[in-house]
């Protein structure tokens, strides 16, 4: 897969031209308003403080880099990331949500409202947390309540901008706009990352910086050939000829990846382990006894080094990637429109053995996806307790995510192309 021939051929195609520029054009917005400070924070005080907590510092990263210096897009794609987790949870236990979720484009579309509605109460509640957490480690230059409400109305908003320039992106731009928006925030943060590693590894021990290197290349080459793994069914079909009276067959393939749900797993774990330590860390600040108590048990026990927080994170990617491999790919609904189409599996019985089938193959390769990807999210943070270099955490998430969306949009820009090709083909 060749991304710079991909694009020069999707440069020539004027419709699809539109939504590289477009899509250029959101991106140097959201880059822009990332370095628009929030007024009343300290910026020598909130550099000191990133620099010495590792969560923070990952979560800068996801954030683009617009949390170390409180942009108004501090917040990123967070609070939506988690409505949509929620709304895919509830899917699950509610039969209305359920429901929509299978009535198509229809149903899709109450879906988006849902998050957009939900994620607003999150985003509001995120803001605050932050902005208390701050003001206690004395960033936050906070005298009155009004000011706090319009720090926290400016956090808010940058979140629904995004939002909305993510959703801008997947109408009209190329491949998924929330995706490619935290795509372009952790490469955006990515030189700074290798470059402090860089730094850190000549003056504690070259040979650091040698096994960030080997690490990096590593991820990049498993991601790429795990990604692209599928096993193929074959799915054989009844097909009539040119006369009426003779029939015959015809072979197919149904591809199942090895990684149905992409980079979202990591994406929803990551999203998911900031909730206790950011919880710690403003609990940890309070004058109650038994929530400083509290908040000190999560920020020592769910630290990014710690044994119990690599544990979690890790059977939280192996979790995620089993429960949006769900939502993506259903087997019942296969089985269901391989019968409508006159067809089976060689040696399957349509029906319950073919759901049967289906779905013991897809547990068996979702089983190896979960776990690769499981290793490669710790992978950092165990080799970060090993060499003392607080950024290998950092690039190595950033890598892993990079990767994975870079594939995910050259498919889709290449699946464009056919499109684009096959209706010029047709008319």
């Amino acid at each position: 897969m060749d991304i710079f021939h991909t694009l020069k051929q999707i440069w020539r195609v004027p419709d699809l031209r539109k939504k590289l520029i477009f899509t250029a054009f959101i991106l140097l917005v959201f880059r822009f308003l990332a370095h628009v400070p929030v007024p009343g924070i300290d910026r020598d005080t909130l550099s000191r403080f990133f620099s010495g907590s590792a969560f923070l510092t990952l979560l800068d990263v996801f954030s683009g880099g617009t949390l170390a210096n409180l942009s108004v897009m501090a917040l990123g794609v967070n609070p939506y990331i988690n409505a949509s987790i929620i709304l895919q949870m509830l899917g699950m236990v509610i039969p209305q949500l359920e429901a929509l979720q299978e009535e198509g484009d229809y149903g899709r579309q109450k879906i988006n409202q849902y998050t957009r509605l939900l994620t607003l109460p999150l985003a509001i509640i995120q803001s605050f947390g932050l902005i208390i957490l701050l003001k206690n480690q004395g960033i936050a230059l906070i005298s009155s309540p009004l000011q706090l409400l319009s720090i926290m109305i400016t956090l808010t908003t940058g979140t629904i901008l995004l939002m909305w320039l993510g959703e801008l992106l997947t109408e009209h731009g190329l491949g998924n706009g929330v995706s490619i928006i935290i795509f372009a925030g952790i490469a955006g943060r990515l030189p700074v990352a290798l470059i402090r590693t860089a730094s850190v590894a000549t003056s504690q021990n070259l040979t650091n910086l040698v096994v960030f290197s080997a690490m990096a290349m590593v991820v990049i080459y498993f991601v790429v050939k795990t990604t692209q793994a599928q096993r193929e069914i074959t799915v054989q079909y009844a097909r009539r000829l040119r006369s009426s009276l003779s029939t015959g067959t015809q072979l197919t393939h149904l591809p199942l990846r090895l990684n149905q749900a992409g980079v979202i797993p990591i994406i929803f774990a990551v999203s998911l382990m900031l909730v206790p330590s950011m919880l710690g860390n403003f609990l940890s600040s309070s004058a109650n006894p038994t929530l400083n108590q509290l908040g000190r048990f999560f920020a020592i026990n769910l630290a990014p080094q710690t044994i119990s927080y690599i544990t979690l994170y890790f059977l939280l990617v192996i979790i995620f990637t089993y429960f949006y491999t769900a939502v993506v790919f259903n087997p019942e609904k296969i089985a269901d429109q391989i019968k409508k189409n006159g067809g089976f599996i060689p040696g399957v019985r349509p029906g319950q053995p073919t759901i049967d089938y289906l779905t013991h193959i897809l547990n068996r390769i979702t089983l190896a996806g979960a776990f690769f990807l499981g290793l490669i999210a710790v992978l950092p943070n165990v080799m970060q307790s090993l060499t003392s270099v607080s950024t290998l955490a950092i690039g190595g998430t950033g890598l892993l995510i990079v990767v994975s969306v870079i594939l995910e949009t050259a498919r889709d820009m290449e699946s464009q192309l056919v499109m684009h090709n096959y209706d010029k083909f047709l008319s």
